[in-house]
């Protein structure tokens, strides 16, 4: 099902293998604080591609775009940016400390062909905002390059390709970078023939499932169809060309250290918040209990109904909320929706507890202004001091986001928080 082939990346010409000061975390993470901190690093660090200054209105001169065309070229023809001699899949590895677990996760970063979702062949599992393919697509457009890679997953409960992994690292990487969490990413250049042969063979019969990217898959998918059209209209349409690819970080889902971290919800009522009407009228659909003092996070363990921690300024400590045994999901959930979609605690908080207790729900673009996506949960529950409410949720497992993608469904944004990030700058890749 999915086409993966080598390419020739570009990479940052260096002297030695650490790009530190050269690499940054994902566009959609970097405020703009974080965005003059990396280039203060250096002012070519890839944040000068990824999110180039300029007006985000395509039209206006001196735009976002025009600046980051602008640069990608003199820094793929100054020396900056080299284009790597052979084609490769380029091996990532990522080591890092998750509590006391020393965790190693590894990817093949490679061409994968683009595929509508509605083909099966590439599934998603989030939302994405129309703002953000604007942005994204436009200085796709403009560059015709993909700056970062798409994340996705592929299943092998099996383990065959630990063997292409474990003989592609060998010797000392081409490339190092470590963030600012203390994560060593390192990349290998793997060209041998045979390898090659068999990644592609070992995922040729798999379905991929996008983790992080969403956007710029989408995005990608209609670079592809315009440059289609484009070529169509004059007469010339190549063989198998370059946009019909898009470069990805393909990972086992069935590794054990693949790690998916929740994100949680702090939220605001659209107008004066009452906590003892809140939780009156949670209630109705959740067993509501006071926690002991402690760490209350392992409250939501062993719970096999949707569950989350709640919390709002008038309380002292959290509160577990869990569904009650007697609410018909089929009931009171979207009746289009599937069962492992219904099943989710990210969806049951926005459709029993976001939408008709707070206002809040994606489909209403507007409302989404008061509602707050924080990594961690202690952070999470401190922030009721200055909004009305803080949700604690527990990671999306692998199985369910399996599920729901098969499904042909979605779930909403920020339901899973693959852990690290993949940082952009490692390789970058050029549409010819």
């Amino acid at each position: 099902m999915a086409v993966v082939r080598p390419f020739r990346a570009w990479t940052y010409a260096r002297e030695n293998a650490d790009i530190s000061k050269l690499v940054a975390p994902p566009y959609d993470v970097i405020s703009p604080a974080q965005r003059e901190k990396l280039l203060a690093l250096s002012r070519f660090n890839v944040v000068a591609l990824e999110l180039p200054e300029g007006d985000l209105d395509p039209t206006a001169p001196g735009n976002r775009y025009e600046t980051g065309a602008a640069r990608w070229r003199r820094w793929t023809s100054d020396g900056t940016l080299a284009r790597e001699a052979m084609p490769a899949l380029y091996v990532l590895e990522q080591r890092y400390t998750l509590g006391e677990r020393e965790i190693r996760r590894r990817a093949f970063i490679a061409e994968v062909k683009l595929h509508a979702f509605a083909e099966g062949v590439v599934l998603p599992h989030e939302r994405t905002l129309p703002k953000t393919l604007g942005d994204r697509y436009a200085l796709l457009e403009a560059t015709a390059a993909n700056l970062s890679q798409v994340f996705g997953l592929f299943p092998d409960p099996e383990r065959l390709t630990d063997a292409a992994f474990d003989a592609a690292i060998s010797g000392d990487p081409a490339m190092t970078a470590t963030d600012t969490d203390g994560v060593v990413s390192s990349v290998w250049a793997a060209t041998g023939p045979e390898l090659i042969a068999n990644v592609a063979a070992a995922l040729a019969d798999k379905q991929v499932f996008i983790a992080d990217g969403h956007h710029r898959y989408t995005v990608a998918l209609a670079y592809r169809d315009a440059r289609r059209e484009a070529d169509a209209a004059i007469g010339s349409t190549p063989a198998d060309p370059d946009y019909d690819y898009v470069m990805m970080a393909l990972a086992n889902m069935d590794d054990p250290d693949l790690v998916v971290l929740p994100t949680h919800r702090i939220a605001d009522a659209p107008g004066d918040f009452i906590a003892e009407e809140f939780y009156s009228r949670l209630s109705a659909n959740f067993a509501v209990s006071d926690l002991p003092p402690g760490h209350p996070t392992g409250a939501l363990d062993g719970i096999d109904r949707p569950a989350f921690l709640v919390k709002t300024a008038t309380d002292e400590r959290p509160r577990l909320a869990v569904l009650r045994a007697d609410v018909d999901l089929d009931t009171v959930m979207p009746a289009e929706r599937s069962r492992a979609w219904k099943e989710l605690d990210v969806t049951v908080l926005l459709e029993l507890v976001l939408d008709p207790l707070l206002d809040i729900h994606p489909d209403r673009p507007e409302t989404l202004s008061r509602l707050r996506f924080v990594k961690d949960a202690h952070e999470a529950l401190s922030m009721t001091g200055q909004h009305d409410v803080a949700f604690v949720l527990r990671p999306t497992r692998m199985d369910q986001m399996r599920a729901v993608s098969l499904a042909g469904e979605v779930m909403p944004q920020k339901s899973t928080y693959f852990y690290p990030k993949l940082l952009s700058g490692l390789v970058l890749r050029g549409i010819e």
